[in-house]
């Protein structure tokens, strides 16, 4: 576990059909001013995306998907502001997102979909993220198993990470997300929040992604809209457990929870403010 809180990635959907935001922010216009939001609360990094990964989503053409993507890219993307992150798994919205100003690839598919967005990441100097996915969006919470979700979890990622930094992505670039709720029942996302530290000792950054899902409404029987505290408690473990990044729709409340986190496990530790 780090002493400092973990990068934060806000969500930035700009598609009609995200599970929790859907449609909030099609217009690359909102999407701008909601990424500035999500910068003003304190995001180390926007996570741009414009093809829904919930369970069930219908894939998006890459042709549509550059044109909800790159305008809200090229706009968020300052010198000023946020590192920016584009949420795909197509080769020509990543290079043309990267072109525009990104600077890390979070593919869910972990280049599986396809195997050349390593030599693009590789070749741009940009960082990655690689997520364990069961299937696909539309097949994925079909019955999920594993015989031990924490090590098939695990060897996925490091062969991941092996054919990535083979294909020359220099490892130091790369984070690992075990994708919460990606083919995972209620079950299988608690076991590997509770055995995180079996994740982080791959020995790359590791990406938690918890924010409003599901499971969080199994537990508490609470809407996506209501899901903040239970989300926070999530993000406050994964930290306990060695989390570096986490990926939120609400950045204020997640930034706050985890200073106060980070704050609490590093000795000594002072502030200047008298609030």
């Amino acid at each position: 576990m780090t002493d400092r809180r973990p990068i934060v990635m806000g969500v930035v959907n700009v598609t009609p059909d995200s599970f929790s935001d859907g449609g909030m922010f099609a217009d690359a216009g909102a999407a701008v001013a909601h990424g500035e939001r999500l910068a003003a609360d304190g995001a180390d990094v926007l996570d741009v995306g414009g093809e829904s990964t919930r369970p069930g989503a219908s894939p998006v053409g890459e042709q549509e998907e550059l044109r909800r993507v790159v305008p809200v890219v090229e706009r968020l993307a300052t010198q000023a502001g946020p590192r920016v992150s584009i949420d795909t798994t197509k080769v020509a919205v990543a290079r043309a997102a990267l072109q525009a100003g990104a600077r890390i690839v979070n593919d869910v598919s972990a280049f599986r979909a396809a195997p050349e967005m390593a030599e693009l990441v590789a070749a741009s100097g940009a960082s990655c993220c690689l997520m364990h996915m069961l299937g696909e969006p539309r097949t994925m919470q079909e019955r999920p198993r594993y015989g031990d979700v924490v090590s098939e979890v695990k060897a996925f990622l490091e062969e991941r990470l092996a054919f990535a930094v083979a294909e020359g992505v220099p490892e130091q670039r790369i984070w690992l997300d075990p994708g919460i709720g990606f083919g995972k029942t209620v079950e299988h996302n608690l076991e590997l929040l509770r055995r995180l530290d079996e994740i982080v000792a791959i020995g790359r950054p590791v990406a938690v992604g918890t924010s409003r899902k599901r499971f969080i409404g199994q537990l508490t029987g609470r809407p996506e809209g209501e899901r903040v505290a239970g989300t926070v408690a999530t993000l406050v473990l994964a930290f306990e457990r060695g989390a570096s990044v986490v990926r939120v729709h609400d950045v204020a409340e997640a930034v706050d929870a985890l200073t106060v986190a980070a704050a609490t496990v590093t000795p000594g530790w002072t502030t200047s403010s008298t609030a």
